[in-house]
């Protein structure tokens, strides 16, 4: 397992009960886990979470702040740092566990031999673009959601990364792609966090066992002849690591050779020791 083990602003208190306790800085947010099946121990650090996050029984859900919280805040790891705010869906804007592949691409890059450019896509609120443009990459960033590209943005002038060749567009990613081809673009790495379901600014419709093979084979085309690196993270349930692992196998591995590396990403649990599951990975690397 891939575990986040050298955060300082973020740290997984407690989890059980179908619920974690997470201190981002300073405010503790107290959130629904479905893989925190494990019996809850109700200590008195959980009564003193800032907010607690209650699902309805009719979908969605609403936060109980038992303290005034400022909307958003700042969390850094390292020297990256990042606006984070409960949101509606229960999120703060940031997946902590996601360390471990920021830490990875910033070393694949800084020894690197040439320059680098990189094409993050799904790319949310930005945490792999500020990772590689922090190590001195070029950076294109496409989402398809106008808000979290803003989001994004901040948190690059946050970071102090604003001069940095990074790109933020808007727009189905798939599409995207697709143009690039068109327009003959290339790029020496590429990172995805696709969702299991989704849908394009104009409604176009993602999901992930159908759509994730052939958008991956695809992405062939806008690779360099000598890629450096091509990640895939995933949060969707009951799709094992294998399973990027052989998608990877029949593009990158076919294509390039290189190794590919798979596995579970974690989170450990400061009060039991530990570890709290918190999606997959797979990456494809030169040799």
């Amino acid at each position: 397992m891939y575990c986040a083990t050298d955060w300082k602003d973020y740290e997984l208190l407690d989890a059980g009960g179908g619920e974690k306790l997470e201190r981002w800085g300073d405010v503790v947010l107290r959130r629904p886990d479905p893989l925190a099946i494990w019996p809850l121990r109700e200590t008195a650090v959980w009564k003193n979470a800032d907010a607690r996050y209650h699902r309805s029984s009719s979908g969605g859900g609403h936060w109980e702040f038992m303290k005034p919280l400022e909307e958003r805040w700042v969390v850094s790891y390292d020297r990256l740092s990042f606006y984070v705010k409960p949101t509606g869906f229960k999120h703060t804007g940031l997946f902590p566990e996601q360390a471990v592949n920021w830490r990875w691409m910033i070393d694949k890059i800084r020894n690197a031999q040439n320059p680098v450019k990189v094409l993050n896509l799904f790319a949310y609120t930005g945490g792999a673009t500020l990772a590689c443009a922090f190590a001195g990459a070029e950076v294109c960033h496409v989402d398809a959601s106008k808000g979290v590209v803003q989001w994004a943005k901040q948190n690059l002038h946050l970071s102090g990364l604003g001069s940095r060749p990074v790109r933020f567009i808007t727009d189905d990613v798939f599409k995207f792609v697709q143009r690039e081809i068109r327009r003959g673009h290339t790029y020496d790495a590429i990172v995805m966090d696709p969702p299991s379901y989704g849908r394009g600014p104009n409604g176009e419709m993602w999901k992930l066992e159908t759509h994730l093979y052939p958008f991956v084979e695809s992405c062939l085309a806008i690779l360099t002849k000598r890629p450096l690196f091509f990640l895939i993270n995933s949060y969707t349930t009951g799709i094992s690591p294998t399973v990027l692992h052989n998608v990877l196998q029949l593009t990158l591995g076919k294509s390039f050779g290189g190794r590919i590396t798979c596995g579970e990403i974690g989170l450990p649990i400061t009060a039991s020791g530990l570890v709290m599951p918190a999606g997959i990975l797979a990456r494809w690397e030169a040799t």
